[in-house]
């Protein structure tokens, strides 16, 4: 079937091509009869508008580009699903690319959705490299704080989570603590970290820096076979875990269950994000909003771009303990 033009469709139905333009945005003012003159011939004819033509007019393409380190990752997974599910309704499509945690691609990524006109970006936690990319779109970033970007930084209470992972352990009689922790530097886990030893030295609990964090890369194999090599070597003597990921926590979970360690009698474990895993495990965790995440973001940058707003803001949003069999007899 032949694609209608607006032109054409004002031919058809005897009105102006500007008013077929307003029935179309449900703009100005225009009869019934008209409105249904016009729709008729729309759905007759399946007419669809020209998205391209459309963004060179209002200089908006309304896409939005997410660029997320591991899309298999529950929870950067969960913040998209939020994403996506504010932006539909908003007349937004997402551009959905993930990095595999590599910066090369990470930096390509950016560079291909400003050539495609993308309106504005979502990052995920990526590579400092971001803040020197020089770049006028509108930028929201999850979880990682901008050094040197114009940004705004939608992130949870790290600092408050590692807070109440080492109160939860103390509580329960903990008095030697490993903190397993991912080994890069980064906003989230040196908060997290803060945290947890704001809350040892609040309670006087001792904290030996060198002998009680395993910097190591994040996954459930590396968790267990790190925990395993410290009691390979004899040197685990502890009596509680925190973990900065849900993954570490649970190979760590893994390595004490393996070793005939029990659980949570003789050690007590806590992890943080919350996920899917930690649930279905048992071990205790700190809860992040990752859907509020998502659609604080998404809300942000929509906002920017149609209000023209271009400040530093900075979103912090409120955990929250789940206590588990992995703290609790």
């Amino acid at each position: 079937m032949k694609k209608l033009t607006i032109k054409e469709i004002a031919e058809l139905t005897g009105v102006s091509t500007a008013t077929v333009s307003k029935v179309l945005n449900n703009t100005g003012r225009y009869s019934e009869e008209t409105r249904k003159k016009i729709l008729d011939v729309v759905q007759e004819y399946d007419y669809r508008p020209n998205a391209v033509a459309k963004s060179l007019r209002t200089r908006r393409s309304k896409t939005i580009g997410v660029i997320v380190p591991d899309i298999t990752n529950e929870f950067f997974a969960q913040i998209v699903l939020a994403i996506e599910k504010y932006c539909g309704p908003k007349g937004y499509s997402v551009f959905i690319c993930n990095t595999d945690e590599n910066g090369e691609k990470e930096l390509q990524y950016i560079k291909e959705l400003e050539l495609k006109g993308v309106d504005g970006l979502i990052h995920l936690i990526g590579s400092d490299e971001l803040f020197n990319v020089e770049t006028n779109l509108p930028v929201v970033c999850i979880d990682r704080k901008p050094m040197a970007h114009n940004a705004a930084f939608i992130t949870s209470d790290n600092f408050q989570g590692g807070y109440l992972a080492a109160s939860e352990l103390i509580e329960k009689g903990c008095k030697k603590i490993l903190l397993i922790r991912d080994y890069r530097v980064g906003h989230p886990t040196l908060e997290r970290q803060k945290g947890f030893k704001a809350a040892l030295k609040e309670k006087k609990i001792p904290f030996n820096e060198e002998e009680q964090v395993l910097n190591v890369e994040v996954g459930i194999e590396q968790g267990k076979k790190a925990v395993q090599e410290l009691i390979k070597n004899g040197n685990f003597d502890f009596d509680g875990v925190f973990a900065t990921t849900d993954w570490l926590a649970f190979g760590a979970k893994l390595a004490l269950e393996e070793n005939g360690i029990k659980i949570p009698e003789e050690v007590k474990i806590i992890g943080f994000d919350n996920i899917n895993l930690a649930k279905y495990s048992s071990v205790s965790s700190i809860h992040q909003d990752k859907e509020a995440m998502g659609q604080k973001a998404a809300e942000n940058l929509i906002n920017r771009i149609e209000l023209n707003i271009h400040t530093n803001d900075v979103i912090k949003l409120p955990v929250t303990l789940v206590s588990r069999s992995s703290t609790s007899v």
